[in-house]
């Protein structure tokens, strides 16, 4: 069957890594934002990033050196096979957002091929080359943005080696809010900020709280399930990189919020809500207090999207 022309564009959902206590192990996926990938297959042998909007230039168009393509290359290798592609990258969520931006663009690459070829991979085949794209990203071939940006809903890693992915069920109300406040933190700094050892005792808070994540998640205990996004590691020492944020967090939990934290290594902002009527009130609060403390903002709300990247053409 000839293949030369195909084309297909796809949806790779913004997600959630760390949810509080989860860090580095959890994560989950949204409605929006997201990228989307356009890829045409041709007969030239390579794979060639023809354009890229919305990220005011700041990518690059190498395919070695930008996450849309490298995942694809990675499982060309792993295939042996060489294929042709010209490759339209639009970026519809910000840039170091701590919504998995680069997580996205990989996930979409890599997909939107292996649905040109035929579906060689499952998908959750897939999430070891997507995470070579995160690797290019940021030095680490992690999974907690990609994997529930390919597979959808609540993930959490229990390990690395061997990769090991299982999905956790999803409250029928539980929805999620974000706010992307406009300022600037480094992931670098985000990582420099973190505590090379901590006590037994935080250990033991913060392992106890992910078991009790996954407990609420599966009874949709929601009460449980805020009590249990209660982050130890990694929320203290970057709090201190976000403006405002804990005045944001206790307004948020005065507002009927369940849980609120960092999305990622920030600067965005995630809180857990029951209900869309909670979640929406909650999202105009969040970009009010912005507003008030003179910093633009953007905000999303949407249950869990539990269908993960999709075809949309």
């Amino acid at each position: 069957m000839k293949k030369t022309g195909k084309i297909i564009k796809v949806f790779a959902p913004a997600t959630v890594a760390n949810l509080g206590c989860g860090f580095d192990v959890m994560g989950l996926s949204v409605a929006e934002p997201g990228d989307a990938v356009e890829v045409r297959l041709n007969d030239s042998g390579l794979l060639k990033i023809i354009k890229i909007t919305g990220d005011d230039g700041k990518l690059t168009l190498d395919p070695q050196k930008n996450t849309v393509s490298v995942s694809m290359i990675n499982m060309l290798k792993h295939l042996n096979k060489k294929i042709g592609a010209d490759i339209i990258l639009n970026k519809n969520m910000p840039l170091g957002s701590g919504l998995g931006s680069s997580a996205a663009s990989s996930v979409a690459g890599v997909f939107a091929l292996n649905e040109l070829m035929g579906r060689p991979f499952s998908r959750k085949d897939l999430v070891p080359f997507a995470m070579e794209g995160e690797r290019i990203a940021c030095g680490s071939a992690h999974a907690d943005n990609v994997a529930p940006c390919m597979l959808g809903g609540i993930i959490l890693i229990r390990s690395y080696d061997p990769l090991e992915i299982i999905s956790l069920p999803v409250p029928k109300n539980l929805f999620v809010v974000l706010v992307h406040p406009k300022v600037v933190v480094l992931t670098r700094d985000a990582r420099a900020v973190l505590p090379k050892q901590i006590p037994l005792k935080t250990g033991i808070a913060q392992w106890a709280n992910t078991a009790a994540l996954t407990a609420g998640l599966y009874e949709s205990d929601y009460s449980l399930i805020g009590r249990a996004v209660h982050d130890h590691v990694a929320e203290p020492p970057r709090a201190r990189l976000l403006p405002h944020f804990n005045e944001l967090k206790g307004m948020a939990l005065k507002s009927g919020a369940l849980a609120c934290s960092i999305s990622g290594s920030g600067p965005s902002v995630f809180a857990l809500c029951e209900g869309e009527v909670i979640a929406k009130k909650l999202a105009r609060a969040m970009k009010s207090f912005y507003t008030r403390n003179n910093i633009s903002s953007q905000t999303f709300y949407s249950k869990v999207n539990t269908k993960g990247v999709q075809v949309i053409s």
